[in-house]
């Protein structure tokens, strides 16, 4: 298994607001993987993956808002470094992530 170390950020402006009414999740492949504000990491099988970033509202159950999505591949060695990811909000409602890879 490779390993996914992803960085979610809310703009500056906009971080105590998030902070406190929002969350932050990862789409694996079609998986939803609850997330935190900051670096979360997750276990990949090698190859190549899809991955979306989006948060919701506490509360909400189904909701993906600021969507962003990018392509990514894992060599699968364990001993190698994760793959890195960054996900920025963008400072505006209704912004979405960048997503980068590496």
């Amino acid at each position: 298994m490779a390993r996914l170390s992803v960085e979610i950020r809310p703009s500056r402006m906009a971080r105590p607001f998030h902070l406190a009414f929002t969350r932050p999740f990862v789409d694996i492949d079609g998986t939803e993987i609850p997330a935190q504000w900051g670096t979360t990491e997750i276990p990949v099988t090698s190859g190549p993956h899809e991955i979306a970033v989006y948060f919701r509202y506490r509360g909400q159950k189904s909701a993906r808002l600021g969507i962003g999505r990018a392509e990514f591949t894992a060599d699968g060695s364990s001993d190698s470094l994760p793959v890195s990811v960054s996900a920025v909000l963008g400072t505006r409602n209704g912004s979405p992530f960048k997503v980068r890879v590496g």
